[in-house]
């Protein structure tokens, strides 16, 4: 079942929400980095002992990542939260307004939640708060 969020409780769950977001597009970052990383190794074609450790604490080091990441997400869904975008750190919540479901349009880095769009548009077609009727 859908959880509804007014824009107060939106708003008062950010303190929850953003911490989270920011984890998440920081270990996306270093997920990207250590990929990058492990493909360089790979392709200057030495295999001695030290170089398969190396590349095996690389790969642990990207599965710790992968985990945190996905118990984020995770926390996030159990929120009702809709994640879109990591990078961004763009989310919505489910509203209602006057009996129509809404999405609640949120980015890390914006102040309390000022945008909505419709269920079949996404962040460009987001429109400020004080427009929705």
């Amino acid at each position: 079942m859908t959880r509804f969020y007014s824009i107060d409780d939106a708003n008062e769950t950010m303190a929850e929400v953003e911490p989270i977001l920011a984890a998440l597009r920081d270990e996306r970052q270093e997920l990207i980095r250590l990929r990058d990383r492990a493909l360089a190794g790979r392709s200057s074609g030495t295999t001695d002992g030290e170089t398969r450790e190396a590349e095996r604490l690389l790969r642990l080091r990207m599965q710790g990542l992968i985990d945190q990441m996905q118990a984020g997400v995770m926390r996030l869904d159990e929120m009702g939260v809709t994640l879109r975008d990591i990078e961004s750190g763009l989310i919505d919540f489910a509203a209602l307004v006057n009996g129509r479901q809404v999405w609640l349009c949120w980015r890390l880095g914006e102040g309390p939640i000022e945008w909505w769009h419709e269920l079949d548009t996404g962040f460009a077609s987001r429109q400020r708060l004080i427009d929705l009727v």
